[in-house]
């Protein structure tokens, strides 16, 4: 008799740089003796850097790799096969796509679900864990209902919070065996739009670091600049465009400040634009996306992190800095509080305000270098507790576990 678990695992587009978490969480669970099966609709094989990410692109099955014609062919089989399963999800495709994301799109989902629901079933896969509640999580509950195994999902933000009803959040967690937040913030917003009765369902599995990859941080720069790093998608939620602002007013209050902007997206015009308008480009760094051992030397050349955010979830990019020592600074948003301590790992400032932002870049470039050190230590002792993502893999691996028994 069969004793591993065999879980697949569901996004959108893998692997992708901005997901390395859920690549971690997956190599954790498999330390622990589970099967993982990776599947995504997609990936953008281009923009892999990390060769990590380019060996999870070799062990991940492309579903809308395999063409229209192959998939459409596949669904009208298990129509045939299985027509009062397949109606129920057509139907059930159609009443979500009224609600929000179109009727097409949500045809297209159910195309996708048919073709997982059959590997599935194929492979003998015990669950289907998706990442994110939008249209993974759609396809997973498609595919539940012809027929495939038991699934749940993880809601990360802030997506999914924008758009619940749009997204179907409700119904995605009633046909779920359970569904995880990456914060209790997240939990708490997915205890708004689920039924009373369904919240049992609802568990906090914080996305994880591995404390192998963060040895004793190295030291902080001995400059008399503040170094701050960015880490991230140039996107309007991110907030980057605020920062060439505050860097200009913290400049007028007499801060030497540099930030390196790692990563890339499609608010760089805009971002580049900013930096011109207000005088600061020998203030700043734009380095592109970088593989994981390129951001931890941009954090070991840095004092602290910045991340103006105005919506989040909980960002891996704070676990990460404060694992290597480094202090935070960011915006009292989601889970951000959840992780940073106000004047002890870092400093949370209001979200949207430059003048509060330009503050803090004041008050870290007056803090000396021990401070900063002791506050990195701080923030490392705190990150290593709560997210290691052994822990955090075994508590899924749990949840696994009862969802197939139950």
């Amino acid at each position: 008799m069969r004793q591993m678990l065999r879980i697949g695992y569901l996004l959108n587009t893998y692997p992708q740089p901005s997901v390395t978490f859920v690549r971690r969480e997956i190599r954790a669970l498999e330390e622990q003796g589970i099967s993982v099966l990776r599947f995504a609709m997609r990936s953008d094989r281009d923009a892999l850097v990390d060769p990590t990410d380019l060996e999870e692109y070799d062990r991940t099955e492309l579903i809308l790799k395999l063409g229209a014609f192959s998939l459409v062919t596949n669904a009208f089989c298990c129509a045939l096969q299985h027509p009062g399963r397949f109606y129920g999800a057509f139907s059930m495709a159609m009443r979500m796509g009224r609600r929000g994301g179109g009727r097409l799109r949500h045809l297209i989902y159910l195309v996708e679900a048919a073709y997982l629901a059959r590997r599935a079933n194929d492979l003998e896969l015990d669950h289907i864990h998706a990442h994110f509640g939008t249209n993974p999580a759609a396809v997973a509950s498609l595919m539940k209902q012809l027929g495939g195994p038991s699934y749940s999902f993880t809601v990360h933000g802030p997506e999914e919070f924008d758009s619940p009803v749009a997204l179907s959040l409700n119904e995605k967690i009633a046909r779920s065996a359970f569904a995880v937040a990456i914060s209790s913030h997240g939990r708490s917003q997915l205890f708004r739009w689920a039924d009373y009765e369904d919240w049992p369902k609802l568990h906090v599995v914080h996305c994880g670091i591995d404390p192998a990859l963060f040895p004793l941080p190295s030291a902080m720069p001995e400059t008399e600049e503040l170094r701050l790093v960015n880490i991230g998608r140039f996107a309007e939620q991110k907030g980057q465009l605020l920062l060439p602002e505050a860097v200009a007013i913290a400049r007028s209050m007499g801060a030497r400040v540099h930030v390196t902007l790692v990563g890339d997206g499609p608010m760089r015009p805009q971002i580049e634009a900013a930096i011109a308008r207000h005088g600061v480009a020998d203030a700043f760094t734009l380095t592109g996306w970088l593989d994981e051992q390129g951001v931890r030397s941009a954090l070991a050349d840095a004092h602290a992190l910045v991340l103006p955010s105005f919506a989040e979830g909980l960002p891996m990019v704070v676990m990460e800095a404060m694992a290597a020592g480094r202090a935070v600074i960011a915006t009292y948003i989601a889970g951000n509080p959840e992780l940073i301590l106000n004047g002890t790992t870092g400093w949370l400032v209001p979200a949207g305000d430059p003048q509060a932002l330009a503050q803090a870049m004041v008050t870290a470039h007056q803090t000396s270098v021990a401070d900063l050190t002791a506050m990195g230590g701080a923030g490392r002792a705190r990150v290593l507790t709560r997210h290691d993502i052994n822990q955090e893999a075994a508590k899924l691996a749990s949840l696994f576990q009862k969802a197939i028994g139950s």
